[in-house]
């Protein structure tokens, strides 16, 4: 007889199960992303053939395909990062594990979706709170908290916690913590706890996922849409002629019209999905400093921001009693591997860097 399942157990099935869906979605985005990144090209090259076209309109294109060279980019070291980090793992037990979680083998598909969902291009400063380095490190922490949730060691070998601390994997890695048997507790009653924080933080997270593929749903849609009025677009165009001058006046204001169903797609390429970025970024920490919060603290929250907004992100909107905190905070502190991946050490991790991300998402919510 199978022994039954907790409500820890069923909810974080329930959310890796979403997790999955979110990164089958995230694909699926990547291959109609693909599609409208062609169909900008090909208009592009027409645009370019024409003729005297007033410097303004001119610029105006030049500029956008600055932004998808800057994101074509992005992609490709997408691919290439991730490539390193399974190549780098080969051997260690961990590539391959997250068969159902993780995209393990990542193509130029997958990565234009990772691209898209993180917003990773834009005219040269971040859109979102992410860009460059940044959204790559999202991409990987995507991936390598995928493999982790599936209960391996994690892609990135050595920096397991990379989800926890990135910007989008730290509900994954809120699943591993107790999947994998690193949280620690010494009584029945602590561990029921401890179970009633990540079933809570489980549930939020599948909720929360629902969501974003709801948003990557319509994100898919509208791209299927101005894909079609791109090739239509492409096919008016080419009926022109090459010579802005000799075009009629409607002409003229059609290629002007182009122009801004040009900059709309380009938007949809580099535009992150909103319901997959940080629900606790450094904004809201430097916000919750420059206001006097943690003065008291000023050392503590210098020296281990990284560690209080990667906690800040795991409860967010998980109520805590004191009890709770103290809980968290001792089993944390007897988990090396997280000590480590956070750049901290056992005599550092003071329970009152627990005080402080409850202060700061008490400030955030607010």
């Amino acid at each position: 007889m199978s022994k039954k399942r907790s409500n820890l157990q069923i909810a974080q099935e329930q959310a890796e199960s979403t997790i999955k869906k979110t990164n089958d979605k995230i694909e699926e985005l990547g291959k109609y992303t693909s599609n409208l990144y062609t169909a900008l090209n090909d208009i592009q090259e027409l645009f370019d053939k024409i003729r005297n076209v007033p410097s303004q309109k001119h610029l105006e294109y030049i500029k956008l395909k600055e932004v998808r060279l800057n994101w074509k980019q992005q992609v490709e070291k997408i691919e290439s990062d991730y490539k390193n980090a399974v190549a780098k793992n080969a051997g260690k037990g961990v590539t391959g594990v997250g068969a159902g979680v993780a995209v393990v083998a990542l193509g130029p598909t997958a990565a234009m979706g990772i691209a898209t969902t993180f917003g990773v291009a834009s005219t040269g400063t971040a859109i979102s709170a992410l860009s460059g380095a940044a959204a790559t490190n999202a991409a990987l922490a995507w991936l390598g908290g995928g493999a982790l949730a599936a209960g391996g060691g994690g892609m990135v070998a050595g920096n397991a916690f990379l989800a926890l601390a990135g910007p989008v994997g730290w509900a994954i890695a809120g699943i591993a913590l107790l999947g994998s048997g690193l949280l620690f507790w010494k009584t029945k009653s602590d561990q029921n706890r401890l179970e009633n924080i990540f079933t809570l933080i489980s549930k939020r997270d599948k909720k929360s996922y629902e969501l974003a593929i709801i948003e990557l749903n319509e994100r898919i849609s509208r791209i299927r849409d101005e894909s079609v009025k791109l090739n239509d677009a492409i096919e008016k165009i080419e009926s022109f002629g090459v010579d802005y001058n000799q075009m009629t006046e409607a002409q003229q204001y059609e290629l002007g019209a182009y122009v801004n169903l040009m900059s709309a797609s380009t938007q949809l390429l580099v535009n992150p999905i909103l319901g997959l970025q940080p629900k606790y970024n450094e904004e809201d920490f430097s916000k919750f400093i420059s206001e006097g919060n943690g003065k008291a603290n000023e050392v503590l929250c210098s020296s281990h921001k990284d560690l209080i907004i990667a906690l800040s992100n795991l409860l967010y909107k998980i109520k805590l009693d004191d009890r709770d905190k103290k809980l968290l905070w001792k089993s944390f502190k007897k988990n090396k591997m997280f000590l480590s991946s956070m750049n901290i050490s056992k005599k550092e991790f003071d329970d009152i860097i627990l005080d402080i991300v409850c202060e700061a998402l008490y400030f955030r919510l607010c």
